[in-house]
């Protein structure tokens, strides 16, 4: 155990270093799985959230991966995952909002698209998030990794002055991350409301599949340690506090920075998949999911310690160089890729382990949303939401601890392209209320546009998942009612009951 983790601070020294083990050791875990009964009623809370990370990568979501991910299959194996998750939006800053917030990002300022590294604050002032609601109950918050939310409220941020607002005057006790992705500029470190080195030089744009945009750049910042660098800030944090603070519970939210463009593994995740850099990119954000786990045990905290995995959405388009390379598939045998309103787009990877609360190797094919964080958790702590607040968040706790469900989790799920185009799904039908991929533009193949096609899509996915056979001019009653489901949400401004 010392030995693992003496590799593994050289490795967080230094990106690049020699090869360790590659998923986390099981000794702690039995320790707290015996002492679980113990356990105070606030588990701390641990959410990763993997950016671009398709479906079809996680080798236990898809047994044809050419990409091993231990750590996700061994979270899987000791806790619960869910085959019908989806982000809520099928790109990156949407989802973001709609995590923290429990309400769909299209109900806010930004109707499609994503935010920049230069955008204000998105999150509006006074606005519930789920790190202002521990924060309420006594946990200490904290996040890193990538912010893509805004920074501040001038139209274009001023990188000189307090990054106010910003994620700690949404709850966070300490943040430490990127403005926005890791392809976007100004490339830099932020830790609370301040740039640790301001961007005072200029770096090239770079091309695929190590793309970057051009423009300022931190003198000292690299974009391959950034993934490193924050494993090492989210491991010493939570020592740190376990040794501070014993006792206290903590929320981490940890949006990672990968697989999302640069593609940039290093050196000790070299030719560990069958799918290329890419591939091995994908297994280094699987090594730091691992090194998280391992802290968490080595710490003595894993049987109060909840930890979710999930992406934001699809794998990008650039995945798809893998089909015929490598054979490899990153949406599985989904529809569409990030940007899309079908499946491929948003439905993602999500796992959840608890020892001792939820059940080892359990599977739940209830349809859930990333939205639903916040009332999860406000079920966790026993608080009660405001009207005005999670407006499109319902509890999984129940399904997370294998309580009889009399019916479905959600009454029904709105999916948002990145054109800002709207899907919806109720039980086995999904409903898309546009012609094409409401994201990417398909101009050849199946994925294209025909001019014969109807205004909108109606798919049965317990029948037809790949979303083959439009069904919208045989089935009418289902498009009216669903369009009718997807007016009244909007009408009404939420779609949980209350």
């Amino acid at each position: 155990m010392d030995d693992v983790w003496m590799k593994r601070r050289d490795f967080l020294g230094a990106a690049g270093a020699g090869a360790i083990s590659l998923a986390w050791t099981g000794h702690a875990l039995a320790q707290d799985r015996g002492s679980s009964s113990k356990s105070p009623s606030r588990p701390n809370i641990i959410f990763i959230l993997a950016d671009d990370l398709g479906y079809g990568d996680v080798s236990c979501l898809n047994p044809d991966s050419k990409i091993a991910t231990p750590n996700m299959d061994r979270l899987a194996a000791e806790g619960m995952r869910f085959t019908d998750a989806h982000s809520g939006s099928a790109v990156c800053t949407p989802t973001r909002y709609g995590v923290l917030t429990g309400r769909y990002c299209w109900r806010s300022a930004l109707k499609k698209g994503v935010l920049w590294g230069y955008s204000p604050m998105l999150i509006e002032p006074g606005r519930m998030t789920v790190a202002s609601l521990l924060k309420e109950h006594g946990y200490a918050t904290c996040c890193f990794g990538k912010w893509h939310l805004g920074l501040g409220n001038e139209a274009k941020t001023d990188y000189g002055k307090p990054l106010r607002p910003g994620p700690v005057d949404v709850g966070f006790d300490d943040f430490f991350g990127i403005p926005a992705s890791l392809d976007m500029e100004p490339y830099l470190y932020v830790e609370n409301d301040h740039p640790v080195e301001a961007p005072t030089e200029h770096v090239e744009r770079s091309g695929h599949p190590r793309f970057w945009r051009a423009g300022p750049i931190a003198p000292a910042f690299r974009h391959i340690d950034v993934l490193p660098e924050l494993t090492k800030r989210v491991t010493r944090w939570m020592e740190d506090h376990v040794q501070s603070k014993p006792g206290r519970p903590f929320f981490m939210y940890f949006p990672l920075t990968a697989p999302h463009t640069p593609v940039l593994p290093v050196a000790m995740a070299k030719d560990k998949s069958r799918a290329g850099e890419y591939g091995d990119f994908v297994w280094q954000v699987d090594w730091t999911i691992g090194q998280v786990m391992e802290t968490v045990e080595r710490l003595g905290i894993g049987g109060n310690t909840l930890v979710m995995v999930t992406s934001d959405n699809g794998p990008e388009n650039i995945t798809q160089a893998l089909v015929p390379d490598y054979g490899h598939y990153s949406n599985h045998h989904f529809r569409g890729r990030k940007r899309d309103a079908w499946e491929g787009g948003h439905r993602v990877p999500f796992f959840a382990r608890w020892p001792g609360r939820i059940k080892p190797g359990s599977v739940c094919q209830q349809t859930i949303c990333l939205t639903d964080l916040m009332a999860t958790c406000a079920d966790l702590v026993g608080a009660s939401l405001p009207k005005d607040a999670a407006e499109d968040s319902y509890s999984i706790l129940p399904a997370l601890l294998g309580r009889r469900l009399n019916g479905p989790i959600r009454e029904a799920t709105v999916h948002h392209s990145a054109n800002g185009e709207f899907a919806i799904r109720q039980g086995r039908w999904k409903l898309i209320l546009c012609r094409g991929s409401g994201g990417n533009r398909y101009t050849t193949g199946p994925n294209a546009v025909r001019d014969d096609d109807p205004p909108g899509q109606l798919y049965d996915l317990s029948a037809d998942v790949a979303e083959r056979r439009n069904l919208y001019r045989e089935r009418p009653e289902i498009v009216q009612r669903l369009t009718a489901l997807m007016d009244k949400y909007k009408r009404e401004g939420r779609s949980r009951p209350g």
